[in-house]
C-alpha cells in the first residue's frame, strides 16, 4: 500500500470517487458522502503515538560496526531483564502472582457431554503454582533428580497443563524439553535418545503408542503422564515395554501425598530448556537455553511503552509452545500478572476460541494474517461499491497511521473494519508476527483494519526468539526493525555470495544476552554457528536501510522457510525427486512469503518418450519441447515425484504442488551449473523468474 502524507489523504478521497463516476450517480453520491464524513470525523479523538526513538535513525553505530537499537545509549547498557526481580522463569511466576494480586493465570473451555465448548475456566496463578510444586514433588517420588542433569519431555498441544509442567520443571531446577510433531517420529527418537529422556508428559493416548512403537529404540523412556483418556489397555500396554503410564490427575495425586522437599531454585545461567530445531538437514540440534536468555530476550516488549503490558491484558495461546516464540511472549505476560488463553487445541475452532476469550494481545504468524487478508479482499472485490469504500477507506486509515495516529473509533473503523476486528474479539491492542516474513500490503492492511499496534519481529530460536523488532509509530513495511535492547547486531562479509560490510550488506551476526549456550552434544555444529567472539551466524543476509532499520535479502545457506514458519531443505528433496524415473534434474524452489513449493523439473529425455508412448499414447517421436508443454505429461511427471516424496519421507509442506518442464539442461554452458556440477540457485531463480511467478499466481 502506497504511504499517503496528510496533505494526500482527502486527494485521495476525491480521486477515489473520480475514479467511480462512471458506475454511476448513485456511487458517486454515496461516496462523496463518505468522503465528506470522513473529513468531519477524522478531526476527531486524534491520538498519536510518541516513536521511542528518531524513527529516521532508529540505530546506533557502535566502535566496532555492530549496530544497537537508538534508545540504548551504549553496548554496556542492553539490558537483561524487563524487572530487576525476575532474572529466571522460576521467578516469573511469582512475580505475576504478586503483580497481579493473585488473579487469573491460565484458562481454557470446558467442553460438555453435548460436544459445546463453554465460557474460558480460569485457574489463579496461586493454584498453577501449588499443582506445579505438586507435579514437581511426584517427580522426585518415580526418581527424577532435582538439578541440570534430569530433562524432562512434553508432547502436548497448548493446554493450561503445559504451564504447570514446565513451572514444576524450574521449582527443582530440571530441564524442559518440548517435542513437536512435525519433527517426524525419527526425529522424536533421536531427540528423547539424545537427551536420555526418561519421563514424556502427553496430552493424548495416541502420542503414547507412537513412542511406544519406537520402544526398543529408546532405552531410557520409563513413564508417561497423559493428561487425557488413559484406559486399561493403554497401562497394560505400557507395561508389557517396562514402562509406567500414569494418568495426569493420578500424577499430581503422587506428589500431593509426598512428604515435602525443598524447592531448588534455578540461577540465571542455568539450562531451563533444549528446543530442538528441524531446521537444517540430518539430525535435529538441541538448541541450549538458559534462564537468563529467555528472561533477557522477553525485554524486547520494553520497547512498546504506548501499549504499557499489565495485568489485564489477556493473550490468546494457539501458536505450538513448542516453539520460543510462543513461550517468550507468554512469559512476559505472565510477568507482568497478565493471564492466557488457551485454545482447544483444533485449529478449525481457533476462530471461536478467539471471539470467545476476546484477547488484548496475540501471537501469530503470517499464514494467519495472510487468511484474514485473503478472505477480506476476496470479500471487498464482490462490487465496484465495496470495493470503492474499502478502498477509501484504507487510504484514510493509512494516512492517519503515516502519522502515527493509532485507533479504532473512526468512521472508517466502526463503518468498514469493526467485523474484522470482531472476528478476533474487537479488544485486540498488541499483535505481534514473526516466525517467517510478512507481506507488506498485508502488515500495512493489519494495521489499519485492526486499528492497534502491529510489529513484525525477526530471529530464531538460537537467540530464543526475537534478535530485531519493528517500533510503535513506524508504519514503514519491508524491514525487520532494530536490534532488540538485549543485542548488538553486525553484517559480515559472505565472499562466496558477493555481499560485503562495507558495501552494507552481509550475513546478519547476532551477539547478546539472548544468545544461545550451544548445541547440546553437537561441539562441531556448535563451533560452526557460534564463534570464539559469542557472535551468532545466522545464515541471512542483511542491509541496513537508510532509517537504521534491517532488511533480510538472502540466506547465506539454501535452507529456507515457508509463509508457514516451516523450515525446507531444497537439496534433500531434489535428491529424492532424482529417484523418480522421469527426473533428469530438479531445482526446488519457495519464497518466504508463500506457503508451498514449486520446482523446475528438467525430464529424462530418453526415458520420457518411451513412458509417453505407453502411458499417454503419444508418439515417442513427439519432440521433447513439445513433451514438456502438454498438461497430461506435467501430470505424469508431477505424479511419480509426490510418490517418490512419499516413499522418501517428505511432510506435505516438502512436496512441489507445481512444476515447470524445461526441455534444456541445467550445465555449465548455460551457467546454471558450477564446475563442480552443483546447480546455481540465485541464476536457476533469475533464469526461470517468470516461470517462477506465473506458477505461484496459478496456485494462487
Amino acid at each position: 500500500m502506497a504511504m499517503i502524507s496528510r496533505g494526500g489523504i482527502y486527494a485521495v478521497i476525491i480521486g477515489k470517487i473520480t475514479a467511480l463516476i462512471t458506475s454511476g450517480a448513485a456511487l458517486l453520491t454515496t461516496l462523496g458522502a463518505l468522503g465528506v464524513g470522513f473529513y468531519v470525523w477524522n478531526l476527531r479523538n486524534l491520538r498519536k503515538i510518541k516513536p521511542i526513538v528518531d524513527l529516521d535513525s532508529q540505530t546506533r553505530v557502535l566502535p566496532d560496526g555492530s549496530r544497537i537499537a537508538t534508545v540504548v545509549k551504549s553496548e554496556a547498557e542492553l539490558h537483561t531483564s524487563l524487572f530487576p526481580a525476575v532474572t529466571t522463569l522460576y521467578d516469573v511466576i511469582r512475580h505475576g502472582l504478586t503483580l497481579s494480586n493473585n488473579g487469573p493465570m491460565v484458562g481454557y473451555r470446558p467442553v460438555g457431554a453435548d460436544g459445546k465448548a463453554g465460557d474460558y475456566k480460569w485457574l489463579k496463578y496461586d493454584e498453577v503454582l501449588k499443582r506445579s510444586i505438586n507435579i514437581g514433588e511426584a517427580l522426585r517420588v518415580i526418581g527424577i533428580a532435582t538439578g541440570q542433569e534430569s530433562f524432562i519431555g512434553v508432547y502436548a498441544k497448548n493446554r493450561p497443563e503445559w504451564i504447570i509442567i514446565e513451572n514444576a520443571v524450574y521449582n527443582f531446577n530440571n530441564v524442559i524439553v518440548p517435542l513437536y510433531e512435525t519433527l517426524g517420529a525419527e526425529a522424536c527418537v533421536f531427540s528423547l535418545n539424545q537427551a536420555e529422556i526418561e519421563i514424556v508428559f502427553v496430552d493424548v493416548p495416541a502420542k503414547v503408542h507412537s513412542l511406544l512403537k519406537e520402544k526398543p529404540k529408546i532405552p531410557s523412556l520409563k513413564h508417561f503422564v497423559v493428561m487425557d483418556g488413559v484406559t486399561p489397555e493403554l497401562v497394560a500396554q505400557a507395561a508389557e515395554q517396562n514402562v509406567k503410564v500414569y494418568s495426569f490427575a493420578e500424577f499430581e495425586a503422587l506428589g500431593t501425598r509426598s512428604e515435602k522437599m525443598p524447592l531448588v531454585p534455578p540461577k540465571p545461567d542455568d539450562l531451563a530448556t533444549i528446543c530442538y530445531t528441524s531446521g537444517t538437514t540430518g539430525e535435529p540440534k538441541g538448541v541450549m537455553l538458559t534462564h537468563a536468555n529467555i528472561i533477557a530476550d522477553g525485554t524486547t516488549l520494553d520497547f512498546f511503552k504506548t501499549t504499557n503490558f499489565d495485568r489485564n491484558d489477556v493473550m490468546m495461546s494457539f501458536l505450538p509452545l513448542a516453539h520460543m516464540f510462543e513461550r517468550v511472549v507468554e512469559s512476559v505476560v505472565f510477568t507482568v500478572g497478565g493471564r492466557v488463553g488457551y485454545f482447544r487445541g483444533d485449529i478449525r475452532l481457533l476462530a471461536d476460541d478467539i471471539k470467545t476469550l476476546r484477547p488484548t494481545v496475540l501471537p501469530v504468524v503470517p499464514r494467519v494474517l495472510n487468511r484474514i487478508y485473503d478472505r477480506v479482499m476476496a470479500e471487498a472485490g464482490k462490487s465496484a461499491l465495496k470495493k470503492g469504500i474499502f478502498d477509501l477507506a484504507l487510504a484514510v486509515k493509512q494516512g492517519e497511521i503515516n502519522r502515527q495516529i493509532i485507533r479504532n473509533d473512526s468512521l472508517a473503523d466502526e463503518y468498514v473494519f469493526k467485523k474484522i476486528r470482531e472476528q478476533l474479539g474487537g479488544r485486540v491492542r498488541f499483535v505481534l508476527t514473526g516466525s517467517a516474513p510478512l507481506a507488506e500490503n498485508v502488515l500495512n492492511f493489519m494495521r489499519c483494519a485492526l486499528g492497534c499496534v502491529v510489529v513484525e519481529g525477526y530471529g530464531q530460536t538460537e537467540c530464543v526468539a526475537c534478535a530485531t523488532i519493528t517500533l510503535e509509530g513506524d508504519a514503514v513495511a519491508g524491514h525487520v526493525g532494530v536490534p532488540t535492547l538485549c543485542n548488538k547486531i553486525k553484517l559480515v562479509d559472505v565472499d562466496e555470495l558477493g555481499y560485503f560490510a562495507k558495501d552494507n550488506a552481509g550475513e546478519v551476526c547476532i551477539k547478546g544476552a539472548n544468545v544461545f549456550k550451544g548445541y547440546y552434544k553437537n561441539e562441531a555444529q556448535t563451533k560452526a554457528t557460534l564463534d570464539a567472539d559469542g557472535w551468532l551466524h545466522t545464515g541471512d543476509i542483511g542491509r541496513w536501510t537508510e532509517k537504521g532499520t534491517l532488511k533480510i535479502v538472502d540466506r547465506k545457506k539454501h535452507i529456507f522457510k515457508l509463509a508457514q514458519g516451516e523450515y525446507v531443505a531444497p537439496e534433500r528433496i531434489e535428491n529424492i525427486y532424482s529417484r523418480s524415473k522421469y527426473v533428469a534434474q530438479s531445482f526446488v524452489y519457495g519464497e518466504s512469503l508463500k506457503t508451498c513449493l514449486i520446482a523446475i523439473v528438467v525430464p529424462d529425455p530418453e526415458v520420457l518418450p518411451i513412458e509417453v508412448e505407453k502411458k499417454l499414447k503419444l508418439s515417442r517421436e513427439t519432440r521433447l519441447e513439445e513433451l514438456c508443454r502438454s498438461p497430461d505429461v506435467k501430470k505424469l511427471i508431477l505424479d511419480d515425484m509426490i510418490a517418490c516424496g512419499k516413499a522418501g519421507g517428505l511432510f506435505s509442506f516438502e512436496q512441489a504442488k507445481d512444476i515447470y518442464l524445461c526441455p534444456e539442461a541445467f550445465s555449465i554452458e548455460n551457467d546454471l551449473m558450477t564446475p563442480t556440477l552443483k546447480i546455481k540457485r540465485p541464476k536457476l531463480k533469475v533464469h526461470f523468474k517468470n516461470q517462477i511467478a506465473n506458477m505461484y499466481k496459478a496456485l494462487d
